[in-house]
């Protein structure tokens, strides 16, 4: 059997040592179609945002590879068990991919999209996890309204994704929450889509302004005799001359010859009408808040909400990153559970450089805490034993 997995060329392989996601051989035959996430258009906002937009992509990068870098820590009968099958299955969950390459993936579809999907492979304890796109993935509910199996799709052909013969769903549907869905989780990137648009056509506005020489336009006069005007092909041809001569930016500061009663009348812009640059400026700020990213961590003028840049960042590890691991934590101890004999995945956030000193200030209360037992200010400061 051949592995269509293999980028550079097919090697052989023992069919049954093959395992391997249901939804795989549908990667492998796309020609490059372009699906539509029901009932949200998501390749749009996905091109429009994540494609055109510094500011997006960039929050959108911060928040995955901060969360991914973040480690999941696997908990068995109460105790830390680094070298649990979990462990290892989370720290590589398919051949083709790190398990920090694949929570990067995870945490950047809950971005974009609001869902993020992962299929687990393997009979009794799964032995491969695989993540798959969001806009190709379609829930299908059952009589009670909750998810009964997944249909996933790509171009005209399709595999649905069933509950087992003891009732476990081997998809896991991380979502945002989302008010009016009962199924679909809401996008940050869906929440700012008025800021990017907003973003974008201020970077078109600046794009056309230099592409005139930086500077507004004017107006060509022609004072003609007793109020006669030009004629049709004399206006057709001046404008040609100038189309070719002088706009654009190659063309700036070239001389404009005016001659036969042509006078040139410069236009220029208030102060109102130029300040589509602040009106960008607030447009990434509305775009970093959607995705719950301090601007000064971008870069973007005109925010002093933190004194300075380490307050910035340990709030977006407090406020941003570590809520969002924590629910993948529990999403996955909550769907793996009932796979794996009594374990747990928790977010081990004191591996984090960026909230140690949030951690020492913690510390030095509970040791100044005369009154605490030292069994207290463990489970105070969460460590076990």
């Amino acid at each position: 059997m051949l592995d269509w997995r293999r980028p550079f060329g097919r090697r052989r392989i023992a069919a049954p040592e093959i395992k391997d996601s249901r939804a795989g051989p549908l990667i492998a035959i796309s020609a490059g179609g372009r699906p539509r996430w029901t009932p949200r258009d998501y390749a749009s906002l996905a091109t429009e945002g994540f494609g055109k937009n510094a500011v997006v992509y960039r929050c959108v990068r911060m928040i995955a590879e901060a969360a991914a870098a973040t480690p999941l820590t696997v908990f068995a009968d109460g105790v830390r068990a680094d070298d649990h099958p979990l462990a290892r299955l989370l720290a590589r969950p398919n051949p083709e991919q790190s398990g920090v390459e694949f929570l990067e993936g995870l945490y950047g579809a809950l971005q974009t999209a609001g869902n993020a999907y992962v299929e687990a492979v393997g009979e009794g304890e799964p032995e491969e996890l695989w993540s798959l796109r969001p806009d190709r993935m379609m829930v299908i509910p059952g009589r009670g309204g909750w998810p009964e199996g997944y249909e996933y799709a790509v171009d005209s052909r399709s595999v649905r994704l069933g509950r087992a013969a003891d009732g476990w769903l081997p998809v896991l549907h991380l979502k945002l929450f989302h008010p009016t869905d009962d199924h679909y989780g809401f996008s940050p990137l869906e929440a700012a889509a008025f800021a990017i648009d907003v973003h974008n056509a201020s970077g078109a506005w600046n794009k056309a302004l230099l592409d005139n020489a930086a500077r507004p336009s004017g107006a060509l006069v022609y004072g003609g005799r007793d109020g006669e005007g030009l004629t049709a092909e004399q206006f057709e041809a001046l404008r040609g001359q100038i189309d070719d001569l002088h706009a654009g930016a190659r063309n700036a500061g070239r001389p404009l010859i005016l001659e036969g009663g042509l006078d040139w009348k410069p236009m220029s812009w208030t102060p109102a009408d130029m300040d589509f640059v602040a009106g960008k400026h607030a447009a990434a700020r509305e775009i970093a808040l959607a995705f719950g990213v301090p601007p000064q961590l971008l870069g973007i003028p005109g925010d002093a909400t933190y004194a300075n840049y380490r307050e910035a960042n340990a709030a977006f590890w407090r406020g941003t990153v570590a809520p969002l691991v924590r629910k993948a934590a529990a999403a996955l101890t909550g769907w793996l559970g009932g796979r794996f004999a009594d374990v747990r995945v928790e977010a081990d956030l004191d591996a984090v450089p960026a909230l140690q000193p949030e951690r020492e200030a913690l510390w030095a209360r509970l040791n100044a805490a005369a009154f605490l037992t030292d069994e207290e200010r463990r489970r105070m400061a969460g460590v076990e034993g």
